[in-house]
């Protein structure tokens, strides 16, 4: 979800990108297209299932959920995580109903982001109902003093308990600001070591751990097991607002196969395409691309 408005800068010489392995190193989209097809030549696709974070869609999906959901279905995803708007988390049907029509369309739904400072007991039942397997935090923001990231990391071990207690696993998405230094420590690692592993999951979103100017292979080396979850979202090359800087799934700079191979040497389960920022596309449009890069996705 998009709230983040801090990063530490990693735009260098001549406004170029340069984080290392985890960015496409010098190629030009077109040679990065060649690479890909003449890998899909030679090996199957790396993912046998991926989903779509159904923000992706979230222009559409309140005017018609049962026909966008059909839609991404027929795209070729197989999985969905869902986001509480004004309909709820299951667009005004039961989550019962909602898993149903869900299944009929060979997809499952395995996660939603969720408030969980508002009738977060209630939801996590809810959840149980439609058969996911996580809720998850979409955003606490920037805090001001670290006694504040100590109550976000209780908060989220609370959490966890509650969906612990559901049969459901809890999950936090990250933004940019927790891979952002503040008094001398990256809130992240502090969220890593204060919540408890059997509680606390996280939802690694690459490309805010990019834009914050932080390594994603890093943390998945730091911690594995403990990033279960990713959202897949592309940057696009030498993009200076952060807020214009997401674009269609494989037109970008982010090495994905390399971060996902490593991704999955170390536990992470689900791979959810996320789309921020629309180009010439509209959202359904973005949303077929994502899939058909993900279809033919080689690891590295």
């Amino acid at each position: 979800m998009f709230k983040e408005t801090n990063r530490r800068s990693f735009v260098k010489g001549a406004g170029a990108l340069a984080i290392g392995s985890v960015l496409m190193p010098g190629c030009k989209n077109q040679e990065v297209k060649e690479v890909v097809e003449e890998k899909s030549v030679l090996q199957p696709p790396s993912l046998d299932k991926y989903g779509i974070q159904l923000y992706s869609v979230r222009d559409d999906i309140p005017k018609d959920p049962k026909e966008v959901l059909k839609k991404l279905a027929s795209y070729g995803y197989n999985q969905i995580e869902g986001y509480e708007g004004d309909q709820g988390m299951f667009w005004d049907m039961t989550p019962k109903d909602f898993k149903s029509y869900i299944n009929d369309l060979g997809m499952e739904l395995m996660s939603s982001h969720c408030n969980i400072n508002e009738n977060f007991e209630s939801k996590a039942e809810q959840a149980a109902e439609a058969g996911m397997e996580y809720l998850i935090c979409p955003y606490v923001g920037p805090q001001k003093t670290m006694e504040a990231w100590q109550e976000i990391a209780n908060k989220f071990n609370e959490c966890g308990e509650i969906c612990r207690k559901n049969g459901l696993k809890f999950a936090y998405h990250n933004h940019g600001y927790s891979f952002t230094s503040f008094e001398s420590i990256y809130p992240h690692d502090f969220l890593m070591k204060e919540t408890d592993p059997e509680l606390v999951l996280y939802e690694m979103d690459i490309y805010w751990v990019i834009t914050a100017g932080a390594d994603p292979v890093e943390y998945l080396e730091k911690y594995p097991g403990r990033f279960t979850l990713c959202h897949i979202k592309d940057r696009m090359k030498n993009a200076g607002d952060e807020r214009q800087a997401s674009c269609n799934l494989g037109t970008g700079i982010i090495d994905f196969p390399t971060i996902l191979k490593r991704a999955k040497e170390r536990g992470m389960e689900y791979f959810i395409m996320e789309q921020e920022r629309y180009d010439d596309s509209t959202p359904l449009e973005s949303a077929e691309i994502g899939a058909n890069y993900l279809k033919k996705l080689r690891f590295a």
